[in-house]
């Protein structure tokens, strides 16, 4: 559970430097990037794509789902 969060924690901090704009703030991102990877690792799973175990594939697949985390929320709030 504890390496869960720290992925998390790097993927959104990743995530958000990959995403460059106006920014949540590293609070929010880090937040996105917990949530994120469980959205990649979900999404990866139903596409049916493995990259492998371990702490790079699973903060490969944290930072993807931060990444499309991010830029939904983005798209949502210029609405």
């Amino acid at each position: 559970m504890i390496l869960t969060l720290i992925i998390g924690a790097i993927a959104g901090w990743l995530a958000g430097q990959i995403m460059k704009g106006n920014g949540y703030g590293i609070i929010v991102d880090i937040l996105l990037g917990i949530v994120g990877g469980w959205l990649g690792g979900w999404l990866f799973g139903k596409l049916g794509i493995h990259i492998g175990y371990g702490i790079l594939g699973s903060l490969f697949i944290a930072v993807v789902g931060a990444v499309i985390l991010i830029w939904l929320t983005r798209l949502i709030s210029r609405r």
